[in-house]
């Protein structure tokens, strides 16, 4: 069955809480899931059918104005070797050169920054922590 990514930009659909819910909270324990920022988010969810199986948002970056901030990319468990992530990524390539946009930027887990390098990303600036996870900002150039 072939992935289908829905783009939602009027809000966090449900299908998009319930996978980074899985994801981030029950699988890997973090605590501060869901912020204000979602609210004004354009959200990207796969399906495999009906079944929700990926999401990540992505919105303005307020420091630059062609650039947008992609972050919450989850795939469920059984998905994770499916291509299901850089397929997401593609996605929000596509909406974002559509829309104006030239860059994209990241904050990656450290252990998941080895993924993002091969879509393309950059790391710059320093290691930080959050929620005691060590985090790098990536970046990449679109278009």
């Amino acid at each position: 069955m072939s992935t289908e990514i829905k783009v939602f930009e009027n809000g966090r659909p449900d299908d998009a809480a319930d996978i980074r819910e899985e994801v981030f909270i029950k699988e890997q324990g973090f605590e501060k899931e869901f912020d204000d920022i979602d609210n004004t988010s354009i959200h990207f969810v796969a399906y495999n059918g009906k079944e929700a199986i990926g999401t990540c948002r992505v919105f303005k970056d307020d420091d630059k104005e062609k650039s947008y901030i992609l972050g919450r990319l989850a795939v469920v468990k059984s998905e994770r070797k499916n291509h299901i992530g850089s397929k997401l990524i593609e996605a929000v390539e596509k909406y974002i050169i559509e829309n104006g946009g030239n860059e994209l930027k990241l904050h990656a887990q450290c252990q998941a920054a080895g993924f993002y390098e091969k879509s393309g990303f950059s790391k710059y600036g320093e290691i930080g922590l959050d929620e005691g996870c060590p985090h790098i900002w990536m970046k990449k150039v679109l278009g």
